[in-house]
């Protein structure tokens, strides 16, 4: 695994280890960056479930000012603070080990840019996103990656889905804020 492009290019990342781990693939990963490219200069970003952090980190490489990481697992949380050391961005991130809804619940932050992966078959989308609304600047985005049999809603509360890309059995969903369809 490593970031694509970007000031911190090529620079490699560790993962997890195990079955419970499934690191997003480069392509997928390329396709989540293509879909939000102009988002991403000067974005706070949110990586939920943050796993080993690749996606905010990919993003700061891209041009994001800040990136707040979220993960409950301790093993996640010390993959993570490696991986911004490797990728020298300890001054523009917080590292948070918290349950991501618990986070959401208690947190008083507004993103530009939300990554969510979490664990696939137990409903934590459909739990997550409904919380997301009240953090999400005006454009905000919010990014899920998830089960390609998962049906989300197309909207909830202020959020509307704006495209769903497919990849063998993975799905991203991109949802944004209501008020600046575009």
């Amino acid at each position: 695994m490593r970031i694509i492009t970007g000031t911190a290019r090529g620079r490699k990342l560790r993962t997890l280890e195990g079955n419970d781990v499934r690191p997003t693939t480069d392509k997928v990963k390329e396709a989540i960056f293509s879909a939000v490219q102009f988002q991403i200069p000067g974005a706070f970003v949110l990586d939920l479930f943050a796993g080993s952090g690749q996606l905010g980190i990919e993003a700061l490489s891209r041009g994001a000012a800040k990136a707040v990481f979220v993960d409950k697992s301790k093993s996640s949380i010390n993959i993570i603070t490696e991986n911004i050391e490797t990728a020298e961005f300890q001054d523009q991130s917080r590292v948070v080990f918290m349950d991501s809804i618990d986070f959401l619940k208690s947190d008083t932050g507004k993103y530009d840019l939300v990554f969510l992966d979490p664990p696939y078959n137990k409903g934590i989308l459909e739990q997550v996103l409904p919380l997301l609304e009240g953090h999400l600047n005006e454009g905000g985005r919010v990014i899920c990656e998830h089960e390609q049999r998962l049906e989300l809603p197309e909207k909830i509360g202020g959020m509307y889905l704006k495209k769903k890309y497919k990849y063998g059995k993975i799905e991203i969903s991109q949802f944004i804020i209501d008020d600046i369809q575009d």
